[in-house]
């Protein structure tokens, strides 16, 4: 066998993926589980998107594009975060990739140099460590609470900020918290970041997803901010692995360059396919299930107060909660189990987020239908006699 490079050994491995598997054991054998583990919608893409890739195949699109995508979707995502979140940009900027994860491996590999230091919050998304160790960079953790509705903030940035450091990434809404960063806050942060010269790549996917007030993005507040966005959540095409990242003008022709030579490009088809999530009628379907989230979160939110389980700070994006479990008498990882094979609920233990909370905390997910998590409340009930 080939010998690994030693920084294999750094990356992070998920309670979630383990937890997945258990669930589908469990499911072969018989045994209903309610997932709210994995974050995936549990709406596909409505009829307009897999007409459009009828079409498309039919005509025979399915050749390379180029590396930054189709020229009509770059434009159309322009206009969508003009029209949806307040941001004009040229569409030259913008970078269609294989999914966010894409957009994410890019980023870091044209802005991380080797032992560059990443400032993330802890809670985070998991992979995003991995992205920053793949490129040769250090990822760096800092602990957060409710307070800061569990995001990296300016007093942070400041106070954490080392010769070694080179940027942040951060999520609004974020992962697994389903909080956004005050626009007031977020501004103040990238004056920070923007102050010590570094990069700042803000997480959007979940930016659709916003049930208390309008969204604006990050790139109203810095043009220079590196903004990564979807079509897996509010567009719900996660297995079409397409998503985007809008750069700085100056950094349009390297991350090309990188894009090309990583992936060549993004799944043909599904570009022309996503060409009609932003047709009127799509977007009429996007935002009827965005409120169908919303009702989600606003059944649950009630429900885990009686059942004893805390949310310190309301998400109001995304489809998490995060929740404190303090008051059950059990660590994340027992309650986990506890849940899967007595109630037959997946949910993922905080450890996956980051040290500072795992013991105590636990991320749901309500990307399931309003039937199954009244019934999943339903068992947690009895198994914790409530």
């Amino acid at each position: 066998m080939p010998r690994l490079a030693d920084r294999t050994h750094d990356f992070l491995t998920f309670q979630v993926m383990e937890l997945f598997k258990q669930a589908q054991a469990l499911q072969a054998a018989g045994k209903d589980i309610i997932s709210l583990g994995i974050g995936e919608p549990d709406f596909t893409a409505p009829p307009q998107v897999v007409e459009a890739l009828d079409r498309a195949a039919r005509a025979g699109l399915s050749g390379y594009s180029p590396g930054a995508g189709i020229a009509p979707l770059r434009e159309a995502i322009a206009q969508f975060y003009q029209d949806q979140f307040g941001a004009t940009i040229n569409p030259r900027r913008v970078i269609v990739t294989a999914g966010a994860s894409g957009a994410l491996t890019l980023a870091c590999a044209a802005l991380v140099n080797t032992g560059g230091e990443v400032l993330m919050p802890d809670p985070s998304y998991p992979a995003n460590s991995n992205f920053v160790l793949a490129a040769g960079g250090v990822p760096r953790l800092i602990p957060s609470t409710a307070e800061k509705r569990f995001q990296l903030s300016a007093d942070d940035v400041a106070r954490h900020w080392t010769p070694a450091t080179q940027g942040v990434m951060v999520a609004s809404p974020s992962n697994p918290t389903g909080t956004s960063i005050a626009h007031d806050e977020l501004a103040e942060l990238l004056a920070q970041v923007r102050a010590r010269d570094g990069f700042a790549i803000v997480d959007e996917i979940y930016l659709g997803l916003s049930y208390d007030g309008q969204p604006r993005s990050a790139l109203t507040l810095d043009g220079d901010v590196i903004v990564i966005n979807s079509f897996s959540k509010y567009f719900h095409m996660t297995g079409w692995r397409l998503g985007w990242m809008i750069v700085p003008e100056a950094m349009v022709a390297p991350v090309e360059k990188i894009a090309s030579s990583l992936a060549i490009c993004a799944p043909t088809l599904a570009q022309h396919a996503a060409l009609a999530c932003f047709t009127p009628a799509a977007l009429k379907i996007f935002e009827h299930r965005r409120e169908a989230f919303k009702q989600r979160r606003d059944y649950l939110l009630p429900e885990f107060e009686r059942l004893g389980i805390d949310v310190p700070v309301k998400p109001d994006g995304a489809f998490y909660i995060y929740a404190d479990i303090s008051s059950l008498g059990m660590d994340s990882a027992a309650f986990s189990q506890r849940l899967l094979l007595e109630a037959g609920v997946a949910a993922v233990p905080g450890l996956d987020f980051g040290p500072a909370h795992a013991a105590h905390t636990m991320r749901f997910s309500y990307a399931t239908g309003l039937d199954r998590l009244e019934e999943a409340v339903a068992r947690m009930g009895v198994l914790l006699g409530r």
